[in-house]
């Protein structure tokens, strides 16, 4: 046994001889874990392939249709069922055939449903770019996908599609599966399969008279129906008709001499014009058909058989559709055929799109300025680019003061001017904002930064040119275009305490097997509640007080803003706007369009530009009969303040404030001014007054000393005996004379300081004297007359003051009004209910009481006063006359601080640069004749 054993050595090397080497058992390894993958694989096909749905011959032919409901689950429109006529193989002429191939399956007349060359780029495409940036499918799995299985990309579907496009191979013969597929694929315009298309487009119906150019444009087609659109998009079709006219020549179907010729041709002028479609709110449908495009993977509303759940208001809708129309019994005062409009209509709550209005006269095929391409959207951004983010981030008072002292000169070709060229000194951000005023839009704008306004608009949905925000974007005078939607969108969430979601037009999109998609958007908080309720309150000024007076909507609380912008070449306006909201609905409007015989853009004609505001008035009052309207509530991070004009900072006004230098604002809680003003106080008062009977003079001589340093008047005032205390007259001096005393009777005199400017009273200082000789006057029977009789108009209380001074026995006093006679004690009535242009003679006869002078008559004083005539209506309020560009008492003095001096602005247009060449904004819109503000420089 001892020669048959091993040392322990010996066998620890014998088996460490033994063992595999390590990259072995790696390659090993991996061999196992592919084998096990690939009988996964093949299993994962295997179960994919056997749950594949059945060729149901029954579908093969026609596409499904999808069903559009409304707000309300109803069904308003049907999509699938129209505009069809079937055509069989042989009516298909070569040219179609050839470019129908060489656009989408070149080989298909050579593979066997799947074409693996194909295959393999696509492969190599999804590595790279990720599963789904490539396709491969043939024309036969294009059938078979639009036949029974959704476009979603997923791997289980795509292995389903190959397997069942290898099973209708084999079923069915080449020209059979071309016929399927052209007679089921949308072309637009309601138009499916190629026959109908080609009777749309080109008013053929006989395919075999089709040319190169309208065989190619056909086949170019299919891949995006809606912008391919010769009659939408005629430029993206000349793009798409190159594209297959290329295809053609590349696989050997034309030559290059038949392409050239080809493109040679005249879309428009091919066209035959649309014909009449069934399908109703197509302005509404496209934003439908972009929406499930945009967030269903693959889905088509015109072929999948869907059940789309809207968010349209058809009642809505149809007064939106019947507003851009030139019927008759249209009230808004379109000035000619030209005009061009497109609006939105939110719901305020949550972002639903109840309408949409494409264009003027549209029947839904053409562009849709609602929700396509976008304009200059002038002074509407003031609040999103400039007040907004101030009041977010700087917690900016209503108050808050910005000079407006003249233009803004930042650095470009020309400074930033206010649309009326006045500046009015310093004022506050409502007046500001209300008035539309450029300059201090962008002061507010370079206070709060850029960044931060930028990001506090992107959050509303508005996205800037070239990402990034110039000056000229506070006035909405730049590249940075908007669309009705976008601008809804955006002012929507002021009225929604600050809550932001995209708006959307579909809430859930159902698929024939019964898999519903949800697409309701999420609100989020883009904003504090206070932001969004002093926005909203300083928007309700300008309509209430600025230049938004004409979209005011009687017994509906509405917040909104105007916008315009400028050619550099010519007066009015290219665009005009109004977007405002209530608590129930958001409105955005645009109105412009014009362009001359080069394709430049012209202004709207003058004193046109308020069009938008009575679409906004005309809808808004439709739409909220019957609906519970209710004012914005302001919220408990929002506090009221009353505030001294002209303060800076703001202060509190002081006990002696005149009422009218008075005014609330709003305040971020916390941020109201605590200090009191001391601007008003109350001035000394008089001392050493006196008052002596002069007998010589029948009248009483007063004088007092005046210490104090302010610039004052005196104001005389007396009393006689219990009568009441009457103002006699204003002096700088400090001594008077009160003639015609009465006799026997006892003066109560009273003198108070008053400041020139009128802000500013003491405290009265009074003295008395009695008048001799009373009694012997009474016995002699003699009763003077009234003296210092007079007679004014008060315009503010429509009454006739009528008023005399007494100096005799006690008396009462027969006042006959134009023949009209009535007895008074006083010394002085007050006429009511007088007419305009109406004179009236006033006569004022003394009569006595006492003793021998009773019954006795004085004599008569007489006076007369003519009631002015009416005013004539000139406006519709503050601001509504942009056209004249008056300025009533409007602040020449510079950095002054009376906001009254430009209360009486009106809206014109207006504005500004921007200094990156991207445009301006003139706001007012025919209110700046001759402006020398150049679209491209941002005025």
């Amino acid at each position: 046994m001892a020669n048959n054993s091993q040392s322990r050595t010996a066998r620890r090397k014998q088996k460490k001889s033994s063992k595999k080497p390590l990259w072995k058992k790696i390659l090993l390894i991996m061999l196992l874990i592919f084998i096990i993958m690939g009988i996964g694989a093949g299993a994962t096909a295997a179960y994919w392939i056997a749950t594949a749905p059945d060729l149901d011959e029954s579908k093969l032919s026609d596409p499904l249709a999808s069903q559009i409901l409304d707000k309300d689950g109803e069904v308003f429109a049907t999509l699938g069922e129209e505009k069809r006529t079937k055509i069989s193989y042989d009516d298909l002429p070569q040219v179609l055939i050839d470019a129908v191939t060489a656009t989408e399956d070149a080989r298909f007349f050579e593979h066997s449903g799947i074409d693996l060359r194909r295959i393999g780029g696509a492969v190599i495409a999804n590595f790279k770019n990720g599963f789904g940036s490539e396709g491969a499918s043939t024309i036969t799995q294009q059938v078979v996908e639009k036949s029974f299985l959704s476009a979603e990309k997923k791997i289980s579907l795509k292995v389903q599609e190959q397997w069942l496009a290898l099973k209708l191979e084999r079923e069915y013969s080449k020209e059979e599966i071309l016929e399927m597929y052209l007679n089921k694929i949308f072309y637009g315009s309601g138009a499916y399969g190629v026959a109908k298309a080609a009777e749309t487009y080109f008013g053929k119906k006989d395919l075999s008279e089709l040319t190169l150019a309208e065989a190619a444009i056909l086949a170019g087609l299919p891949q995006r129906p809606t912008a391919y659109n010769p009659y939408e998009n005629p430029e993206l079709t000349k793009e798409r008709m190159d594209t297959v006219l290329t295809l053609m020549v590349r696989h050997g179907k034309i030559s290059q001499e038949d392409a050239d010729e080809a493109r040679e041709v005249d879309i428009p002028s091919m066209l035959a014009g649309v014909s009449e479609n069934s399908i109703p709110y197509k302005d509404f449908l496209k934003q439908v058909q972009r929406e499930v495009e945009e967030k269903v993977d693959g889905a088509d509303i015109y072929t999948d058989g869907l059940k789309i759940q809207t968010t349209i208001d058809t009642s809505i809708q149809e007064h939106v559709e019947f507003l851009l129309t030139d019927s008759e019994e249209n009230p808004i005062p379109y000035p000619d055929d030209e005009m061009q409009a497109g609006m939105t209509v939110l719901d305020t709550k949550n972002g639903a799109i109840r309408a949409i209005g494409g264009s003027r006269n549209g029947n839904g095929t053409g562009y849709n300025y609602a929700i396509q391409g976008g304009q200059q959207p002038g002074s509407t951004m003031k609040p999103l680019v400039a007040y907004g983010p101030a009041i977010e981030f700087n917690k900016m008072s209503t108050y808050h003061q910005i000079n407006d002292d003249k233009p803004y000169d930042y650095g470009g070709d020309s400074p930033i001017r206010n649309w009326n060229r006045s500046y009015a000194g310093w004022m506050s951000a409502r007046h500001a904002l209300n008035q539309s005023l450029n300059v201090p839009a962008v002061k507010t704008l370079e206070e709060v930064g850029y960044d931060k306004a930028q990001g506090f608009a992107e959050s509303l949905g508005i996205k800037f040119a070239d990402d990034s925000v110039t000056i000229g974007d506070a006035i909405g005078g730049t590249g940075t275009n908007v669309t009705p939607l976008q601008m809804a969108g955006a002012y929507r969430a002021f009225g929604n305490e600050g809550l932001y979601n995209d708006p959307y037009a579909v809430t859930s999109v159902e698929f024939p097997d019964g898999r519903t998609v949800e697409l309701k958007p999420e609100a989020e908080a883009v904003m504090a509640d206070y932001t969004a309720y002093m926005i909203t309150d300083m928007l309700k000024t300008v309509i209430t007080d600025g230049t938004g007076a004409q979209a005011n909507v009687p017994g509906v609380t509405v917040a909104g803003k105007t916008g315009t912008t400028s050619l550099s070449d010519e007066s009015g306006s290219p665009d005009s706007w109004f977007t405002g909201y209530s608590t129930n609905y958001t409105i955005s409007v645009w109105t412009g369009g014009y362009t001359n015989e080069d394709g430049n853009r012209m202004a709207i004609p003058n004193g046109q530009t308020k069009i938008p505001h009575a679409l906004f008035s005309n809808t808004m009052a439709e739409i909220s009969k019957g609906v519970e309207n209710t004012d914005f509530v302001k919220p408990d991070s929002v506090v009221e303040a009353a505030v001294e004009k002209g303060s800076r900072p703001a202060a509190r006004p002081s006990d002696y404030t005149p009422s009218s230098q008075i005014v609330t604002e709003l305040f971020v809680k916390g941020t109201e001014p605590d200090d009191t003003s001391e601007k008003f106080d109350e001035l000394d008062p008089v001392s050493g007054l006196s008052a002596s009977y002069n007998e010589d003079s029948n009248a009483i001589e007063v004088t007092w000393d005046y210490d104090g340093d302010a610039d004052v008047s005196f104001e005389l005032s007396a009393q006689v005996d219990d009568g009441q205390m009457q103002g006699l007259s204003t002096t700088e001096d400090t001594s008077m004379e009160i003639s015609e005393v009465e006799p026997g009777a006892d003066y109560t005199i009273q003198v108070v300081a008053t400041s020139n400017d009128g802000d500013m009273q003491s405290e009265p200082a009074t003295t008395s004297v009695s008048v001799p000789g009373g009694d012997e006057e009474e016995e002699e029977g003699n009763i003077p007359p009234v003296s210092g009789l007079s007679a004014k108009y008060n315009k503010d209380a429509s009454i006739i003051d009528v008023s005399w001074n007494y100096n005799g026995p006690p008396a009462s006093f027969e006042v006959a009004v134009n023949g009209q006679t009535q007895t008074v004690e006083s010394n002085g009535i007050e006429i009511s209910g007088a007419s305009p242009g109406e004179t009236y003679d006033i006569v004022v006869t003394p009569i006595g009481q006492n003793g021998a002078n009773e019954g006795v008559e004085g004599e008569s004083q007489s006076t007369s006063v003519t009631v002015p005539a009416a005013e004539e209506d000139t406006g519709e309020g503050n601001g509504d006359d942009e056209d004249s560009g008056d300025q009533s008492d409007e602040g020449s003095d510079e950095g002054n601080n009376d906001e009254a001096n430009n209360e009486d602005n009106s809206e014109g247009n207006g504005n500004n640069g921007n200094g990156n060449g991207n445009g301006n904004n003139d706001e007012g819109t025919d209110e700046e004749s001759g402006s020398d503000d150049e679209e491209g420089s941002g005025n």
